[in-house]
């Protein structure tokens, strides 16, 4: 019989001791030693290890703040990281290696010169994860700065209370103490940390809270990298397999409870063949969920109250039809995989950012239309979907739309 899996109540690091965390991990940056290729995969080797020996106490914590099953939670988060670790393991002398330019890369004068790229670690990190894959989005960017030989403090998300819990025991237990450490909390800790000076700031979450963190950073001209969200158009042409597209973009609206930045936040239909795709929408909720998405035991739930109300206040202020889903229970934050057809751009749900398991169809007569519709949500979308003919998923992918390169 195993023994029941024990997660520590979330405690917030004093904020007094935040300054000393960062002169710590600073200070082992510059003794030299994360340079050492040896000392990088050592660190990885124990990262990969302690997730794996960390997977029960991980996978209960998944349950606990998302309703994640197991299943979801091995593929999009524990096996994700593993999988960064065995390839940077491979990889890393590699990736490390001096380059040589090649003579005609430099002006003759110089040619003898012996010009070469030398791979430097940028030096102290700081990491900023997001609730939504607590696991994956912060062990990840953690994999890269292990691999690059940089020191990093961590901040998990305080929205994943038993996730950041586990994170910051298994850092703090196998990983070198002097090299990485974990600061758990919410704003005042967060604001303590962006207090400190680093050399890069690696952030995952809202485009509202990364231009706050952008703003800071620049005050000390620290380079950030950040992973926002975005209103995500996909497009549906009377050209497209519509059984197809219909359980793709569903999937893409049921993983994490639709709590991915990269999923649809809307999608444009060709006008013949809406009826016809929102049949299939149906029939593939069915497949999915043949008892029911509340009775399921794979999908998840709204990470909290707050979000839960927020994805509510979208669906009660629409002025579309519900055409699939719609049900909602707040006791187990709970919303049923729903989709709102709709015939305006200023409809709440065309206007927000949805980040959950509901979306809005949008009817349109061509293809220019609908990517006009779309540049005119959010130019610069996160992702993007199309399902049409060749020419017409190039047209749309390449030819109008701009990326959001974060």
């Amino acid at each position: 019989m195993t023994s029941p899996v024990t997660i520590a109540d979330f405690e917030t690091t004093a904020i007094e001791t935040i300054s000393a965390q960062a002169s710590s991990v600073r200070a082992t940056f510059r003794t030299n030693k994360t340079k050492n290729l040896q000392w990088r995969l050592v660190q990885l080797r124990k990262l990969y290890w302690a997730v794996e020996d960390y997977k029960p106490q991980i996978l209960a914590a998944l349950m606990s703040d998302l309703h994640k099953s197991a299943y979801e939670a091995l593929l999009s988060e524990l096996e994700w990281v593993k999988s960064d670790c065995m390839f940077m393991i491979k990889h890393l002398e590699e990736f490390a290696k001096e380059e040589k330019l090649p003579s005609n890369a430099v002006p003759a004068t110089f040619a003898l010169m012996g010009f070469r790229v030398r791979k430097e670690p940028i030096g102290t990190v700081l990491i900023i994860g997001p609730y939504n894959f607590p696991i994956q989005l912060v062990l990840a960017p953690l994999v890269g700065a292990i691999a690059a030989g940089c020191t990093a403090v961590i901040k998990p998300s305080e929205l994943t209370p038993a996730s950041a819990m586990v994170i910051k025991d298994m850092i703090e237990k196998r990983l070198d103490a002097t090299a990485f450490a974990v600061v758990n909390g919410a704003i005042p800790e967060t604001n303590a940390l962006m207090n400190e000076k680093w050399d890069k700031i690696f952030f995952t979450g809202s485009a509202q809270v990364g231009s706050i963190i952008a703003k800071k950073a620049a005050e000390s001209l620290t380079p950030v990298c950040l992973e926002l969200g975005g209103k995500n158009p996909a497009f549906v042409t009377k050209n497209a397999n519509l059984a197809i597209a219909a359980k793709r973009l569903l999937w893409g609206k049921t993983v994490n409870a639709g709590q991915v930045c990269l999923s649809q936040n809307y999608i444009l239909v060709d006008r013949e063949v809406v009826t016809a795709f929102i049949e299939h929408l149906k029939a593939a909720y069915k497949e999915m969920f043949p008892q029911g998405a509340k009775a399921s035991p794979d999908l998840g739930r709204i990470v909290n109250p707050r979000h839960f109300q927020r994805l509510k206040k979208m669906l009660d202020e629409t002025k579309g039809k519900i055409v699939m889903g719609g049900q909602v229970d707040e006791s187990e934050l709970f919303i049923e995989p729903t989709a709102v057809l709709v015939d305006s751009t200023e409809d709440s749900m065309m206007q927000e950012e949805s980040f959950g398991p509901i979306f809005s169809i949008y009817p349109v007569f061509t293809l220019d239309q609908a990517i006009a519709i779309a540049n005119s949500v959010h130019r610069t979308p996160l992702s993007l979907f199309s399902f049409g003919s060749k020419a017409e998923n190039k047209k749309g992918m390449f030819a109008s739309i701009h990326f959001n390169p974060d």
